[in-house]
């Protein structure tokens, strides 16, 4: 995502999000639906009902319905992403999920799998659609469904992953899958899901924290943090033993995205600032926030 670091953060975050959905799509319904693979969560939910719909009650449609169903269901989600999380969080998954049902819809679906290797075609659309869903997640919002879940868990618990949460649920749908049609379909579903859950994580930059210590002579960079970044810092007075000058030394926890933006500005407001950044595991008063 470096190409979009000099775009305005809202613009940013909404071309992020348009991307996220589309790559999401895009992996199930071009690598996925053809192989007869079901999506674990809410989409996979819709699928299977499709499915029921088209082949059991023998309802036809013009269109594919799983983004029309999914829209369906997902509106207690929303409700409770609005009451429960932020408004920009509800707002952004808001998006994704209409995006989803506009993109469900139109995205062709081939006819015949992209590539002969099963296991190929389930790998390749995982990354995607696992990509997408994490790309998204780092917009601030989230793809709807389990994701909803996943993220209040995950700033409400620490060390809470939003992909594990959707392979233990996904193991149900795929058992009921597994009594519904074919035990191989369930496996190949379950190796689909699984690769996916790990993508999503990987993107999913408010799953990490970093630690960041700074040696700067600006004052100003502790205030700034604390007021700009809402985030709480410890410090002590230094001192430089080569240059023999005094400087502050401070310490401070955030997300991975934050640090991306905190760095900047510390850069911004002392270009000569040493910082020390690296990823770990916080217990007791850290906020984990969707920014």
């Amino acid at each position: 995502m470096k190409v979009l670091e000099n775009v305005h953060p809202v613009i940013k975050d909404y071309v992020t999000l348009i991307l996220g959905s589309i790559l999401f799509v895009v992996g199930v319904n071009v690598f996925i639906v053809p192989i007869g693979i079901y999506n674990g969560g809410i989409i996979g939910t819709s699928q299977l009902i499709r499915t029921l719909l088209y082949d059991i009650l023998k309802i036809s449609f013009k269109f594919d319905i799983a983004g029309i169903i999914n829209m369906g269901i997902n509106i207690p989600l929303l409700y409770m992403a609005y009451k429960n999380l932020s408004r920009k969080f509800f707002f952004g998954t808001l998006i994704s999920v209409v995006l989803q049902t506009i993109f469900f819809t139109i995205v062709p679906i081939p006819k015949s799998p992209i590539l002969d290797d099963m296991l190929s075609n389930i790998i390749i659309g995982a990354i995607i659609s696992g990509a997408g869903c994490g790309i998204v997640l780092l917009s601030g919002a989230s793809t709807g469904g389990l994701d909803i879940i996943g993220v209040y868990s995950s700033i409400k618990k620490s060390n809470f992953s939003v992909g594990g949460l959707s392979m233990i649920i996904n193991f149900f749908i795929y058992a009921t899958c597994a009594v519904l049609f074919d035990v191989g379909i369930a496996i190949y579903s379950i190796i689909y899901s699984t690769i996916a859950s790990m993508a999503m994580d990987y993107f999913h930059y408010q799953n990490i924290e970093i630690s960041l210590m700074v040696f700067t002579k600006n004052k100003e960079v502790k205030d700034v943090i604390m007021k700009k970044f809402m985030r709480g810092v410890t410090y002590w007075e230094g001192y430089g033993a080569y240059t023999n000058t005094d400087l502050e030394v401070m310490v401070t926890v955030c997300s991975k995205l934050e640090s991306i933006r905190i760095k900047k500005m510390i850069q911004e407001l002392d270009p000569q600032a040493f910082i020390i950044m690296n990823s770990t595991k916080v217990t007791g008063g850290f906020e984990k926030r969707l920014v």
